[in-house]
């Protein structure tokens, strides 16, 4: 790696100025320190520099700058399999800076740059109100925002970056500003939704929901019976109102000893999902499937913060091997492709298979929106598989490639950045004045390419 040639005294220079912890490459702490969520994913930064303040963050940019290196930011680490290789590269993680305060009077909700989704559901809850927050406590609301966000309320309130009210940062010169609508608003509508490329995010500002009534679960059938429930699901979501938003999967749970056993290394149908409105109101939308007699109903009254639990995904570093794809719509004939290449009797070794319904709020630009204002896209597939050995490290990528291929010929136009697990052309996420403009706003900012995104961006050329 370049770093470790350079002479140890620069790093010492850095250590001077910094209160958080420095991992070189032959620490103790570097390889625990390096690791993105995903545990297959091998990041081999020049060394990883993990802040305790803004100012620290600034203090790594500029010595990258004089270093001649690049700095990658990462809270969680989702999505890390995305990022280009690290070599030349400081590993910024922002895992000590998690801070969360609330002012529950203006409903706003400030967030450090590493605070997870999780930090901020539980208080939120607490005072009746929630974020637009992600269906895992594990996930970090920045990275989550960077590219764009997608909750349990999302087809009635949208996108979760469109509700940031402001954004601290560290640009790629290590000067610190506040980015809103007044102050920057060019780099304030990049980093909502445009991706993480143009500057480095300490803090953050969302405007908070007040949720009044909130009816959440899941449903749960044997798989055989996934072809039924699907198709039903599928036909009920072509008039479902905005007030819910649901996913529906076929999930084979592994047989491993803390799930409960009533679950424990059986094969589903799952529903799940959240409807705003009272007891009442929910049962009549949610009707038609539990028509259907699931073998285990989970949905009932809950506070915000059952959000965050309600999809059962891994909430902590977990091996994963995923794929996704936007639907411009989901036939009757794409059900009948899904089932037959992940569903009972496929041979299928994917842990889950997952339709997400979007449209509502999703589908409407908010005024004053970020870069991401709206998915082009009524659904969204998302499969992953978890090589527990290698027999199935081998099978996955492949039937991963037969789902993808099985419902290609309804695929819409752009990926959503959060479910694309690997390199991506960014490009194809955004309209093309929407992505010249990202790309100018990078130039502004960062024109010699100093920040090292997941998803990134390079700046415009002069």
């Amino acid at each position: 790696m370049i770093f470790t040639a350079r002479p140890a005294v620069e790093l010492d220079t850095l250590r001077r100025q910094f209160t958080g912890d420095i991992h070189a490459p032959g620490d103790a702490g570097y390889d625990d320190a390096r690791q993105a969520w995903n545990l297959l994913v091998d990041q081999q930064p020049a060394f990883v520099a993990v802040p305790r303040t803004a100012d620290d963050v600034s203090a790594v940019v500029r010595f990258a700058r004089e270093a001649g290196l690049r700095v990658a930011p990462q809270g969680t680490g989702h999505n890390g399999q995305a990022r280009s290789s690290l070599q030349d590269s400081i590993l910024l993680n922002t895992k000590l800076m998690r801070g969360v305060r609330i002012d529950a009077d203006r409903r706003l909700a400030r967030v450090e740059a590493g605070a997870l989704c999780g930090d901020l559901t539980g208080p939120a809850s607490a005072l009746g109100l929630a974020a637009l927050a992600g269906s895992s406590p594990d996930v970090g609301l920045v990275g989550y925002c960077l590219g764009g966000g997608i909750g349990w309320m999302a087809r009635a309130f949208g996108l979760c970056c469109n509700t940031i009210t402001s954004i601290e940062v560290v640009t790629a010169d290590g000067e610190q500003l506040t980015c809103d609508h007044e102050q920057h608003p060019e780099l304030f509508w990049a980093l909502r939704g445009g991706t993480g490329s143009a500057a480095v995010i300490t803090a953050m500002e969302l405007q908070l929901i007040v949720v009044p009534d909130l009816y959440a679960g899941a449903m749960l059938w044997p798989w055989e019976r996934a072809s039924e429930v699907l198709h039903a699901w599928r036909e009920w979501t072509l008039d479902a109102p905005e007030s819910v938003t649901t996913s529906a999967r076929i999930l084979q749970v592994p047989p491993l000893p803390d799930i409960p056993e009533m679950v424990r290394g059986r094969q589903f149908v799952v529903i799940d999902g959240a409807v705003l409105g009272s007891n009442a109101y929910a049962d009549e939308v949610l009707a038609p499937l539990r028509a259907l007699q699931p073998e285990i109903d989970l949905f009932a009254m809950a506070p915000p913060v059952a959000l965050s639990h309600l999809h059962m995904d891994p909430e902590h570093p977990v091996p994963g091997m995923g794929d996704h794809q936007m639907l411009e719509e989901l036939p009757a004939e794409a059900i009948d492709q899904l089932v037959a290449v992940a569903g009972h009797g496929s041979g299928s070794p994917l842990l889950a298979v997952e339709l997400r319904h979007l449209g509502g709020a999703l589908s409407r630009i908010p005024a004053g929106a970020g870069a991401c204002g709206r998915l082009e896209a009524s659904y969204v597939l998302f499969a992953v598989g978890t090589p527990m050995t290698p027999e199935m490290g081998a099978a996955i990528p492949p039937r991963l490639s037969q789902v993808m291929a099985a419902l290609a010929p309804w695929k819409a136009l752009r990926p959503y950045l959060n479910f694309a697990e690997g390199a991506t052309d960014t490009s194809t996420a955004f309209s093309t004045d929407a992505f010249a403009a990202l790309q100018a706003v990078k130039a502004q900012y960062d024109p010699y390419d100093i920040i090292h995104a997941n998803h990134a961006i390079a700046p415009a050329t002069r």
